[in-house]
């Protein structure tokens, strides 16, 4: 994730919006029940770390990949032989695609 998302991510001042959401009730009190023990004032913050946590990761799977993406792309147009890109993604342990 760049610098600049990030450091928006960590205002404690963002604007928030109210959604509604169905959870099975044993998850919700398992949600109390650890919430406090890890330091949290309740089960909705808790839940809110959870989500960010899961979507940082994501996000920076799929712009890495987008980054990746593009960079293949311009040595293609730069005329670098594909046997020599692919034969970089594999090294690197990147999925390689045509």
């Amino acid at each position: 994730m760049k610098m600049d998302k990030l450091q928006q991510r960590l205002r404690k001042d963002r604007p928030m919006v109210t959604i509604s959401m169905r959870i099975p009730e044993d998850v919700v009190e398992d949600l109390k029940r650890i919430a406090p023990l890890m330091g949290f004032s309740g089960y909705q913050p808790l839940i809110r770390t959870y989500i960010g946590q899961g979507l940082r990761v994501d996000l920076e799977r799929f712009e890495n990949n987008l980054e990746v993406a593009d960079f293949i792309e311009s040595l293609r147009r730069q005329g670098v032989n594909e046997e020599i890109i692919t034969s970089a993604m594999t090294d690197a342990g990147l999925a390689v695609t045509t």
